[in-house]
């Protein structure tokens, strides 16, 4: 079976390679087509099963309808779900993702980027793993670039993230209002914005509780085994901890482990406070207090200011940080 063309179609039409492609690709209306005209051309096209060349779209256009995703984790049940919302926000304005997982690697987060250049996306949306922004700085001149989740100071990119300052902060504040002054924080890595602001949100509410200089803050990943290991530690320690704040759900999952095997009981004889809200969390025993992104929002905003941004739509620079919040259930005690 032959290819099917616009060529081969003007063939059996007789109407122009021209009318045709107008037509094919919606604006019949803006180019005055007739309505007759244009049903017939979309019959044929229907009739010899057309697909249209995304290159030869492409070239015409010089937009490819993609956008590259770069990710540090897709195991990581929140960088997962934040993928889902961004994968399903550009199909809804007819946009494909090209997923890259960088696996908190900057060598392969470069890798990842040169890829999608030469690829010829039309933007990137990227939560990125590196220290530094020059990449991505540097990337943003042929490209529009979004930033999610995480950020570098002292940058000119656009970027939408919760403001974990405040939920470093509420974690805290629900621990030390419950009556807790030995909190301990398991951290993820200590280079990203993220931990560094609910660190700084930690390390404010003990201030205010009058409790500076007590604090114990441990780990440098967002994975379970940092969890467990950083917990094992803690609950070792002379003067253990009555409660920890983790910085993740997947640390979270670590730490509730390495809680179970030591005999003690959440909340009882610890309390414990998580990042991040998965409905899973509402069915644990006891079911965990934690602190609500607001994952959808984050998700359909980015992928709006990067469609403002490749249309050349003003205010499509923006850095936006959206509010959390505290959803408390039952695995913090009063002390």
């Amino acid at each position: 079976m032959k290819n099917e063309t616009l060529h081969t179609i003007a063939e059996r039409t007789g109407y122009s390679i021209s009318t045709i492609s107008r037509v094919l690709s919606g604006q019949e209306k803006a180019s005055r087509i007739s309505a007759k005209a244009a049903e017939i051309i979309r019959a044929e096209a229907q009739k010899c099963n057309y697909t249209p060349s995304a290159l030869a779209k492409s070239l015409r256009t010089r937009k490819t309808d993609t956008i590259g995703l770069i990710i540090p984790s897709i195991d990581n049940p929140y960088f997962a779900n934040i993928a889902h919302i961004i994968i399903q926000e550009a199909n809804n304005h007819n946009y494909t993702i090209i997923l890259v997982d960088t696996m908190e690697d900057e060598n392969l987060e470069k890798e990842g980027v040169d890829s999608l250049l030469s690829r010829k996306v039309d933007g990137m949306i990227v939560v990125p793993c590196g220290q530094s922004a020059d990449l991505l700085e540097k990337a943003s001149s042929e490209i529009p670039i979004i930033l999610v989740d995480r950020y570098y100071s002292h940058t000119k990119l656009p970027y939408v993230c919760t403001d974990n300052y405040i939920g470093g902060y509420i974690a805290t504040k629900h621990l030390t209002g419950k009556g807790h002054r030995n909190i301990a924080c398991i951290a993820g890595p200590r280079y990203a914005m993220p931990v560094k602001e609910r660190i700084r949100g930690y390390e404010k509410d003990l201030e205010e509780a009058g409790l500076q200089g007590s604090e114990v803050i441990v780990g440098e990943n967002f994975t379970i085994q940092n969890g467990y290991v950083e917990t094992k530690l803690l609950l070792n320690m002379a003067d253990r901890p009555t409660a920890i704040f983790a910085q993740s759900n997947t640390i979270l999952l670590g730490a509730l482990r390495a809680i179970q095997e030591s005999g003690l009981k959440v909340p009882d004889d610890i309390s414990i406070v998580s990042f991040d809200n998965y409905t899973y969390l509402d069915y644990l025993s006891p079911a965990i207090t934690r602190v609500s992104q607001p994952i959808d929002e984050i998700g359909i905003l980015a992928v709006k200011l990067l469609l403002q941004s490749i249309s050349g739509e003003p205010h499509a620079n923006a850095q936006i940080q959206l509010p959390p919040r505290l959803i408390e259930c039952a695995s913090v005690k009063q002390v």
